[in-house]
């Protein structure tokens, strides 16, 4: 099993949604919202004045738990959704998960994702 977690700009957000909805067999996805900072330290041409002072720029965090099977499917679908081709489009990991355990059933490892 794994974890893929990418960081994205707000404005794609439903873009990757719904590049995630249309892979077969994903059972969910998680979106949040936060702040950081990257190589470009929080500053872009359109919001110097305004993030200067904060030195972080708001992104979306998305976790998706995937069977191994899945993943590639999964990082490809988030970086063609979320590319704008100008800097700053974000980053995706991938991490082996060792367990998961869905509350609800009992179910556990790849049938719990």
């Amino acid at each position: 099993m794994k974890v893929v977690i990418a960081y994205i700009r707000p404005s794609k957000e439903d873009a990757v949604r719904e590049a995630l909805h249309a892979i077969p067999g994903l059972s969910g996805a998680s979106f949040s919202d936060i702040r950081g900072f990257g190589r470009g330290r929080g500053r872009s041409h359109a919001e110097v004045e305004q993030e200067a002072l904060v030195g972080t720029l708001g992104r979306v965090r998305v976790e998706v738990m995937t069977q191994d099977s899945l993943q590639s499917v999964v990082e490809r679908a988030i970086a063609e959704a979320a590319h704008t081709g100008q800097r700053g489009d974000g980053k995706i990991y991938t991490l082996s998960l060792e367990a998961a355990r869905r509350i609800s059933t009992g179910e556990t490892g790849e049938a719990a994702t």
